[in-house]
């Protein structure tokens, strides 16, 4: 409960400065503030809180980019911190922007307790794996891009150049061309040959930057994640995609709702008339929404369980679509305690982690212990 003295920052984020609006619990203004978004400037903005008084909640927008530096500040001085989507476009259009405008909101959106979500700690092993697992979907998109072009230079290559290449695998044309020896000139068929040895060593080096992320990214998700692994269907990729929507700190995530949501797999009605169904939710985290639609297909094909479900359900009149939606609701309700558990003990961070829910809060009586091997 918001004491009469307490007070409610809002931060409009930025790259080269920050801007903040400090209001009270009754809602009026007391000033605004622009702020360097270096430690001097976190330091900044905290003094002049205090000159108006204690500061216990902080509303901040960009929390996981410009932002992710001063929610740690804050954190660590013990505010409060309150994760702040973007302002209402419609009310932004007829208003009119500015950054102290869209402070003031952030400010006023935790006053009315509209903004509750809590924003990632992202200080754990959680947070290591979601920028590895970046880079290694970076190398990736690269290394396809490299190959593509690779495949187009081969189609378009005058023979018999192009058709000694164009029946080889990737693969074999990356090895094939890096090993070219084009000669001098502006010869079509030369500039090719040595377009094509540049792109094979450029493949060639993303390839081995893929390996190498694959090597540091191997043992992380086990290390995390021992009771999500041990559920059928959930491989590493998928647990690591489910770790890094959760974030960090299990203390996000309410309830398996919140999880579900948080996914894309809670449930939104699409009744109409004396139609009553429900459809599955487009929104939510895409990439943990795909693991979570991953999962429910591999349990299909080999979980005698819920292929047994899907049967059943299938006999009831149900299309795959709303069956696929069913599992992914249910693998929500399944993993949450789970996940929250195996984050409790999160062996990235040296200070204790919170107990997970309780049963009452939604979770089921017994959570599965570490498997053995996997203690940390």
């Amino acid at each position: 409960m918001q004491q009469m003295d307490d007070l409610i920052l809002g931060v409009d984020t930025h790259g080269d400065a920050h801007v903040g609006v400090l209001i009270d619990a009754l809602g009026r203004r007391l000033g605004a503030l622009a702020f360097p978004t270096d430690a001097a400037g976190h330091e900044q903005v905290l003094a002049w809180c205090g000159t108006h008084g204690r500061l216990r909640v902080a509303g901040v927008e960009g929390t996981g980019s410009y932002g992710a530096p001063l929610v740690r500040f804050l954190a660590a001085r013990g505010v409060r911190v309150v994760e702040v989507n973007r302002p209402n476009r419609q009310r932004r259009r007829r208003r009119g922007k500015s950054d102290p405008a869209d402070a003031e909101a952030a400010a006023r959106a935790v006053l009315a307790g509209e903004a509750t979500a809590v924003p990632k700690a992202r200080d754990g092993v959680v947070e290591a794996i979601r920028v590895l697992h970046l880079a290694r979907a970076s190398a990736v998109k690269a290394r396809t891009r490299v190959a593509n072009q690779l495949k187009h230079f081969i189609l378009t290559a005058p023979d018999p150049l192009g058709a000694t290449l164009r029946p080889l695998t990737t693969e074999a044309r990356v090895v094939r061309c890096a090993r070219l020896r084009p000669g001098v000139g502006a010869q079509p068929g030369e500039a090719t040959k040595r377009a094509l040895r540049h792109l094979a060593r450029r493949w060639r080096a993303l390839d081995r930057e893929v390996r190498e992320l694959d090597a540091d990214l191997r043992g992380l998700p086990q290390q995390a994640a021992p009771r999500l692994l041990a559920e059928p269907g959930v491989g590493p990729g998928c647990a690591a995609r489910l770790l890094v929507a959760a974030g960090d700190n299990p203390t996000r995530l309410r309830s398996d709702a919140a999880l579900a949501a948080l996914c894309g797999a809670s449930p939104v009605e699409a009744s109409s008339g004396t139609v009553l169904r429900h459809r599955l939710n487009r929104g939510g985290d895409r990439q943990a929404n795909n693991a979570l639609w991953t999962v429910a297909v591999n349990r299909l094909r080999h979980h005698p369980e819920t292929r047994a479900y899907a049967a059943r359900r299938t006999r009831e009149g149900r299309s795959r679509k709303e069956i696929v939606r069913c599992l992914m609701r249910h693998l929500a309700r399944r993993l949450y305690p789970l996940l929250l558990a195996d984050l409790a003990r999160d062996p990235g961070r040296a200070e204790p982690r919170p107990p997970p829910p309780s049963p009452g809060d939604g979770c089921p009586a017994t959570i599965p212990p570490v498997p053995a091997g996997t203690a940390g």
